[in-house]
């Protein structure tokens, strides 16, 4: 029986299109997707948009649009840019739809009965850009440190959780699971955070237009964070959760408290499982700079697949940046990891390797120890680096392989060997590692890997071998 395996990106707010950032998260959600499927597990894959906020209010009102059918047109955007990225989601969940906020007032119910929510007045500054209160020393010279913004001073009176009383409780479950939260240092972030003392949080709005309502209140639309973090119970049900909380929860650093501190208060609040893992990625600058649609440095992911594929933006941020650290794109370094990493690497190698191969005819056989030795070694690593998150590791130990390949072609000549049996020998030993390096690479670049895949066809014990088309053309 499949073991089920279930993953999610956040949400992502609709007021804008995606960027490079959203594309990383997804991509890295995407990889692990398609990595736990090719282990046999039966993978429930959720992304979608988080659309009770009041960005979304003011986007369309600059727009000129209903609010509504801004938020459709929008989520039509992000589901078809997904699309063409080669997502393989499972499902797209919205926050305004019914499913979603029968399930939020659910949980709300469940919170609520925990005698977890009580109405007080709040007063303190409000940053619209995190739609999150921020405390005077998370400012910097007096603004919020992502949105370099003046938060607002507001006043009102909300529902609040009592995540205060869920101090010790979340310490003691980042006691007992080191590796809730990784890398590591993100871990230690969040740990820091909650030793120094939690308070309790507004997790209502008063007189909003837009939101789902509180349940009994109708003056109170429930904080758009509250309502956010439900939506990875609301793809799946309460009922599925239950027995399946989900395995990873992947996202950006600066969401990370929100998931790894208030959503498992929230679930242990109402009595239900915790999820697994909480898989934090680091911040993307462009040339140095902060990416920020008012220095007009924005990255749109579409523009970077029409220029060099799908396979070489995945492969760039995943092997450029070590994941849950800071990283810098530029094209610059996209040109160089595609000539050097893709087309001079994985591109030349399958195509020296098909060509030589195509016109013989070769048998299974037992492959060289050296080669058997190569592919464990590579296998165990791809795995192990995978799980732990290291990605760009798992990539250099396929990489590590292909320069083995590459090495023994130049040494042992394998074009001009005339001995039959010696050159069937060599290829058989060849393609076998290419077939396996096809295999190791799929959850990373999965249209490399179909077209490799797809040029070596076994009939019975006979071999046929396809040249290809480039996979990679050198971009000058």
């Amino acid at each position: 029986m499949e073991d089920k395996f279930y993953i999610t990106t956040p949400i992502y707010y609709i007021n804008d299109k995606p960027h490079i950032g959203h594309a990383l998260t997804t991509i890295v959600a995407d990889m692990l997707a398609r990595f736990y499927r090719q282990r046999g597990d039966d993978v429930i894959f959720v992304t979608g948009t988080d659309e009770n906020s009041q960005k979304t209010v003011d986007a369309a009102k600059k727009a000129g649009e209903d609010t509504q059918a801004f938020t459709d047109r929008m989520a039509l955007q992000w589901e078809a840019t997904w699309e063409r990225l080669g997502i393989s989601n499972t499902d797209f969940i919205r926050t305004t739809e019914p499913r979603h906020i029968e399930t939020v007032k659910d949980l709300w119910g469940r919170i609520d009965a925990a005698d977890d929510l009580y109405l007080d007045t709040y007063e303190g500054l409000y940053c619209k850009g995190c739609e999150e209160f921020k405390k005077e020393d998370e400012l910097i010279d007096g603004l919020c440190p992502i949105h370099k913004t003046e938060p607002e001073q507001v006043r009102e009176q909300n529902y609040f959780f009592r995540l205060s009383k869920y101090q010790a409780p979340l310490l003691e479950l980042y006691e007992n699971h080191p590796d809730f939260v990784a890398p590591a240092n993100r871990f230690n972030e969040v740990k820091a955070f909650v030793e120094r003392g939690l308070e309790d949080i507004s997790v209502s709005r008063e007189a909003r237009d837009w939101g789902i309502p509180v349940p009994n209140d109708e003056h109170q639309k429930i904080y758009v964070w509250f309502d956010a973090l439900i939506n990875y119970i609301s793809a799946v049900g309460v009922d599925w959760w239950e027995q399946h909380p989900a395995d990873i929860h992947c996202m950006a650093k600066e969401i990370a408290r929100f998931h790894a501190v208030i959503w498992p208060a929230m679930l242990l609040s109402a009595g239900l499982p915790l999820p697994h893992h909480i898989a934090v990625s680091g911040f993307l600058t462009n040339d140095g700079e902060k990416i920020s649609k008012s220095l007009g440095n924005t990255v749109d992911p579409l523009d970077l697949v029409e220029r060099y594929g799908n396979d070489a933006v995945r492969y760039f941020l995943l092997r450029e940046v070590p994941f849950g650290e800071d990283g810098d794109f530029s094209e610059t370094k996209m040109r160089d990891r595609y000539n050097s990493d893709l087309a001079n690497g994985l591109g030349n190698f399958a195509a020296r390797v098909l060509t030589l191969a195509e016109k013989e005819e070769l048998t299974s056989g037992e492959l060289d120890a050296t080669f058997v030795e190569q592919i464990e070694s590579m296998k165990i690593a791809v795995d192990k680096k995978t799980k732990q998150f290291q990605f760009h590791e798992a990539l250099a130990a396929i990489w590590a392989a292909l320069a083995f390949g590459d090495r023994y072609v130049n040494e042992q000549k394998v074009w001009a060997i005339e001995d039959v049996k010696k050159r069937h020998q060599a290829l058989f030993n060849l393609v076998s590692l290419l077939d396996n390096v096809a295999a190791a690479v799929l959850p990373f670049l999965p249209d490399a890997s179909h077209v490799i895949s797809g040029a070596l066809v076994w009939d019975g014990k006979i071999l046929k071998a396809k040249k290809i088309e480039p996979l990679f053309p050198r971009i000058k």
